[in-house]
């Protein structure tokens, strides 16, 4: 008998975090032949089945000992259809930063919603988690809980940090919350909606101790000698914010250090083409000692000794990977003065947030100059006894967030479905 599942998954992150469950899953039964993905790289967005015709998905082996198949099927990126996810649309739609983009395709996203909520309700889902992207998945949530589709959501809003008031709606939308998180549940606690802390995927997946001289060899990089990992995001806004001033700050370091080599990880081929025409525009640019990688983030922050970086899930990564770091982050205006109104705590970036205290500088909007980051980072990278003190807070938070986060979810979610 096979159990369908909605999901919903918005960016890159979101992509990480779902796959990771999706594996799990197919690991519980390792004879079960893998499905190929359907297609999503196009943007294109895929007609409806005929009235009356369920929609089809792979099957992915649920760890239920009779051997239940799982069918999983909604909005997803490459690493879930790459573990049997079927993917009505992409998840790169739902890559929206801030007020001022998301107004402008905001009917296309209300659209996609009301037919993907009829979509699963005609297939019919069983359940379904929506993985972060809390804009776009609390309504969906909240339509198909009322249509009796038991709902998880996967990631927690930021309700700790901004728009407290969202806490009504999460009562309305989620049957259980799935955390990642270990400060999470006693909020959750308090307002009386069930909740397990489950922790962190990428704290599993990352090693505790990464292999630097393994990861410069694969990037073909010196073994010696100082590299700087630039990281303005993944998505067109946060870059099109931040790549020029954070190499504005790399010709600084550069004129200051001509030994030192810089990396620049891009999320995809979009903006590889973005950040490559970016460069092309300024000579100094050009000249930097600077590799432009396709992907590999992660082997940037396991071959970097130091990294200036997008506020974001990626702050966390080189938490994880153990790499000292200065956060910036800069949005449009209107964006910025909507959410500082709102903004609850004095730190942005994910360590801090963690640590509840500034473990690492971090700079926003108009703060963020390329003369302030740069100087950022020389001073970080003087300090040689504090950058020693960052590493050992956050093998600290990592021992906290490495919970087997994929196994937690995937039984929570088959332990309310029993």
């Amino acid at each position: 008998m096979s159990t369908r599942i909605g999901m919903v998954a918005g960016e890159a992150s979101g992509d990480l975090l779902a796959a990771s469950v999706l594996q799990y899953w197919q690991q519980q039964k390792p004879r079960q032949a893998a499905v190929p993905p359907s297609d999503a790289s196009s943007s294109d967005i895929p007609s409806d089945p005929a009235p009356g015709e369920a929609a089809s998905a792979p099957d992915v082996m649920s760890p239920a000992s009779s051997g239940n198949l799982m069918q999983t099927a909604g909005i997803g990126g490459p690493r879930m259809q790459a573990a049997g996810f079927d993917a009505w649309w992409p998840s790169d739609l739902l890559a929206v930063h801030g007020y001022a983009e998301a107004f402008k395709v905001l009917p296309k996203l209300l659209w996609i919603r009301r037919q993907l909520a009829q979509r699963l309700l005609d297939w019919p889902a069983r359940g379904f988690i929506g993985v972060d992207a809390p804009d776009f998945n609390l309504g969906l949530e909240t339509r198909l809980r009322a249509a009796g589709v038991r709902t998880w959501h996967f990631v927690s809003p930021s309700i700790w940090a901004w728009r407290r008031e969202r806490i009504e709606k999460i009562r309305q939308a989620a049957d259980h919350m799935l955390l990642i998180f270990p400060f999470e549940e006693a909020i959750y606690r308090e307002a009386g909606i069930p909740a397990t802390y489950c922790g962190h995927p990428l704290a599993d997946q990352i090693p505790f101790h990464p292999d630097q001289g393994a990861a410069r060899a694969e990037l073909g990089l010196a073994a010696q000698g100082t590299v700087i990992a630039l990281m303005p995001g993944s998505r067109h806004a946060e870059v099109e914010h931040l790549a020029p001033v954070f190499l504005a700050a790399a010709v600084l370091l550069h004129r200051q250090h001509p030994d030192w080599h810089f990396i620049l990880p891009a999320a995809g081929d979009a903006r590889h083409a973005q950040l490559r025409a970016l460069i092309d525009t300024d000579p100094a640019w050009q000249k930097l000692p600077l590799q432009l990688l396709h992907g590999q983030s992660h082997t940037a922050l396991a071959a970097c000794d130091q990294t200036l970086i997008a506020s974001g899930t990626a702050t966390l990564e080189a938490a994880l990977y153990k790499r000292p770091m200065v956060i910036a982050y800069r949005m449009s205006p209107f964006s910025y003065r909507l959410m500082k109104g709102r903004n609850y705590q004095p730190w942005f970036g994910l360590p801090n947030i963690l640590a509840g205290e500034f473990l690492v500088p971090e700079f926003i909007q108009d703060a963020a100059t390329p003369e302030v980051l740069a100087r950022a980072i020389s001073q970080q990278h003087d300090d040689a006894a504090g950058c020693d003190r960052l590493r050992t807070r956050f093998a600290a938070m990592h021992h906290e967030l490495a919970r087997d986060c994929a196994r937690r979810v995937a039984d929570t979610v088959m332990n309310d479905l029993a």
